[in-house]
């Protein structure tokens, strides 16, 4: 009697343990039963709610749910990314990031409110835009070897144009002097456009910044790409050399977008948006979009996010640790 007691008690032990093994599998398969909101730390109209909306609206269709685009901006997305990292890991907050919200700001603020990897879970990457060192026809320089040739003979003669402090592009600006062991004036402006207009102007003969703005005029030949700061070539500029076929190898900055969730989001809820993105993002229209960015599409699994996160946080948190960076 003893024996059949002790056999009942532990198979019902075992049953609920069983059941309990499979409830996030079945919440997954249920899921969603209600909107989803997307966080996206930036302002609308901008490269990365452009490419949020697209991905909202085809991901909604997919999961049978309303996908609400809240735009938060504000501190170059430290705002919204915080936001989102208190939302209840459920499944019905997302975020959209780029490399400089997830992995560049929580090194260079003093206080971000978030540590990306601690407080975010990768569902997976999106796409990838190149920022692209480029120069006016008429500089004397016209190949990164030039650049960092005057450097080393005179400082002075070299001016490269970026972005605000801080941004992938400016950042590169400083990861140039660094690796290279030069020096040189970097001139900052309140955004992509205001630095395109110099450079078309010539008011500065250098620049780096991301590809989107000046797309058209580096096809035309009014402005000239002297490398992609990539891995690999970009699909909108093949006939560009990335910066290691130009001679440095490391040289390398870009805006990587991406989705997250808040940390503790179910691991099926994860791989199953993941499942959706990756099928979404190869759809001709989003592709389009995409493109229109100056981006390649880069779908990956939420390990490889995680990973190319990890990689850009140690990466962007060495230099601006070595240079004293920080923004209040």
């Amino acid at each position: 009697m003893r024996v059949t007691a002790l056999l009942l008690v532990a198979a019902t032990l075992l049953l609920g343990a069983f059941s309990n093994a499979l409830a996030p599998n079945a919440w997954a398969q249920d899921y969603p039963t209600k909107p989803i909101t997307m966080i996206v730390p930036f302002p609308a109209g901008g490269g990365v709610d452009v490419v949020g909306r697209i991905v909202g609206e085809k991901l909604s269709a997919a999961l049978g749910q309303p996908i609400i685009v809240d735009n938060r901006a504000g501190a170059a997305g430290v705002i919204g990314t915080r936001f989102a990292t208190r939302a209840a890991p459920d499944g019905y907050t997302l975020v959209m990031a780029t490399s400089g919200s997830i992995a560049i700001n929580p090194n260079l603020y003093v206080n971000p409110g978030y540590q990306t990897l601690k407080d975010l879970v990768p569902i997976g990457l999106i796409s990838t835009t190149p920022i692209v060192l480029m120069a006016h026809p008429s500089s004397p320089e016209q190949t990164l070897a030039d650049i960092i040739a005057t450097a080393k003979r005179d400082p002075s003669k070299i001016n490269i144009g970026t972005p605000p402090p801080g941004t992938s592009a400016n950042l590169a600006a400083e990861l140039l002097k660094s690796m290279a062991g030069i020096d040189y004036t970097i001139v900052t402006y309140r955004g992509t456009g205001p630095l395109t207009t110099d450079l078309l102007g010539g008011h500065v003969k250098l620049g780096l910044n991301v590809l989107a703005p000046a797309m058209s005029n580096l096809k035309s030949g009014t402005l000239k790409a002297m490398a992609v700061l990539s891995p690999k070539r970009s699909s909108h500029l093949p006939d560009v050399p990335t910066s290691a076929e130009a001679g440095l190898p490391g040289f390398e900055s870009g805006l990587n977008y991406g989705l997250l969730a808040p940390a503790g989001t179910p691991r099926p809820i994860i791989e199953r948006i993941n499942r959706e993105l990756r099928v979404l993002i190869d759809l001709p229209d989003v592709r389009a979009r995409i493109a229109a960015d100056g981006g390649d599409p880069m779908p990956s699994s939420p390990e490889e996010y995680a990973a190319d996160i990890a990689r850009e946080d140690a990466k962007w948190g060495t230099l601006i640790r070595k240079l004293g960076l920080k923004v209040e």
